[in-house]
């Protein structure tokens, strides 16, 4: 029997937030979200804006980095997102290690912990990238009693996103259509691999697999013969989190008008295919087929990147990329998007950064068009001259340019730890210190957005597995000595 719970406010009051016990809510510190950045919108509207989704409710019934990567954007603009997790396993990323954030001592770990907490695993780096803001609770749903549970709360919930392979949750009474019938209002979002429909539908989708299937792959690396390579991080994941996100977000903007929920349908592959982006167009509209160009721009040169002298004390080369590529000529448009004529990069490249004046009046490479052609006898004497310092001079050399009003487009190849400590990301304050229960202060990537100047706040840490089952289960009326009954039976 499902209870009888009051309807909570629709999209349209969802800026009214109820009060609800957070024994989860963590401070936040080294990230002063109630304050704008100094150099951001500033006046009245330098403080941000209240939580847009506070008082949405979300089921959320996925796992790995698409669907969490999605579910925690909606959780980061106040939806209470509820992570329902397999019993005594959780998300699949919580085993993906090392690394894993380090636990603190269990005599210094929070007491209010209880003793379940203190068995689990340590917390995954992994998981703890894409699931920030939730709740989690444990709930095996194959048993007729968590089935109950997952219906409770999807009764009472705006939005379910879910990430099984096509008809899997139908077969556990978790369908869009059982689920419709439960709550008329639900927008109910699906992530797979391939789709509902097609004959791929019931293949599972993994990133890497579809990076090559969906010619991600085919572009990426050295020229032929070189192999392709997959992206350095899961791409295609992350892009099709983005995109339910933006659905979702669509959805609850059209649920206002009809009432209604809907079935969202988004995949990999056809999210993969879509940020093929102007190598589609290129096919599409010309029948242009792709090349692999590794760094390098198939019609501008130069435009990649170089290796540099190492610094002393280094094994291998340093890398900086150099876009100083072709003839468009000085506009008005130019002054007002506030951009430079290409082919003056290439004449600043090579007189105010390098020391090789007479290479922009030398006939191979006087336009971009020779240049093009004759792009390895060029990029071996660029080459040959930045492999003579280190990349800290050169990038030395093209500050001194900039500062004299004649920048060229530019950046150094940095490594994980550089990145973080760049200055602009250091400004912008790109990371989040927060406490976590079991592992102590732990570091994060912040929300990337700001709104007036403040980004949304890191209100939860990742949760451990099971983290809020009693405060869920509490808030759907069951009793103490039930929640204990189920947890007995091994249903949560």
């Amino acid at each position: 029997m499902i209870l009888s719970i009051p309807r909570r406010p629709s999209l349209r009051c969802f800026s009214q937030t109820t009060t609800v016990a957070r024994r989860s809510v963590i401070s936040a510190r080294r990230y002063n979200s109630s304050q704008p950045s100094a150099d951001g919108p500033q006046g009245s509207h330098g403080f941000g804006i209240p939580p847009p989704l506070a008082g949405i409710k979300i089921v959320d019934l996925t796992r790995v980095l698409a669907g969490p990567t999605a579910t925690m954007l909606l959780a980061d603009l106040g939806a209470d997102v509820i992570k329902i997790e397999q019993v005594g396993k959780g998300d699949d990323t919580r085993s993906w290690n090392p690394p894993s954030a380090p636990l603190l001592p269990q005599s210094s770990s929070s007491s209010s912990l209880p003793e379940r907490a203190h068995s689990l695993p340590p917390e995954s780096a992994y998981f703890l990238s894409s699931n920030r803001n939730k709740r989690s609770i444990t709930v095996n749903f194959k048993d007729p009693a968590g089935l109950e549970i997952v219906h409770k709360l999807i009764e009472q919930a705006d939005v379910l996103v879910e990430n099984y392979i096509p008809g899997k949750l139908a077969k556990l009474g978790l369908g869009w259509e059982q689920c419709h019938k439960i709550n008329q209002r639900l927008i109910y979002a699906s992530i797979t691999g391939y789709g509902q429909t097609g004959p791929y539908r019931q293949h599972a989708g993994y990133d890497v697999i579809v990076e090559g299937e969906a010619g991600l792959m085919h572009i990426t690396g050295e020229p032929y013969p070189a192999k392709p390579v997959k992206v350095g991080v899961a791409a295609t994941d992350v892009a099709t989190g983005l995109y339910t996100h933006g659905a979702i977000m669509a959805a609850l903007i059209g649920r206002q008008k009809t009432g209604k929920g809907c079935w969202i349908d988004c995949n990999l592959f056809e999210t993969q295919v879509a940020g093929l982006a102007n190598i589609a167009s290129n096919y599409l509209i010309a029948g242009q087929e792709a090349q692999r160009f590794g760094t390098a721009h198939p019609s501008v040169v130069p435009y990649q990147v170089f290796p540099c002298k190492a610094p002393d004390g280094q094994a291998g080369d340093d890398f900086i990329m150099i876009g100083a590529g072709n003839d468009n000529q000085a506009s008005d448009d130019s002054c007002r998007f506030n951009f430079r004529p290409t082919n003056i990069f290439f004449n600043t490249l090579c007189t105010l950064v390098l020391p090789l004046p007479s290479l922009p009046s030398d006939p191979r490479f006087s336009t971009n068009a020779l240049r093009v052609a004759n792009r390895n006898e060029l990029i071996n004497l660029l080459e040959r001259e930045l492999r003579k310092e280190t990349k800290a001079h050169w990038l030395g050399k093209f500050r001194t340019a900039t500062k004299a009003g004649k920048g060229v487009p530019h950046g150094p190849i940095n490594n994980i730890k550089e990145t973080f400590d760049h200055e602009q990301a250091v400004a912008r304050n790109v990371t989040v210190e927060i406490d976590h229960p079991r592992a102590g202060p732990i570091k994060l990537v912040a929300p990337a957005v700001s709104y007036n100047g403040k980004k949304m706040p890191v209100k939860r840490h990742p949760p451990w597995l099971g983290e809020h089952n009693d405060e869920v289960l509490t808030e759907l009326g069951y009793s103490a000595a039930q929640v204990e009954q189920l947890r007995a039976k091994g249903v949560v």
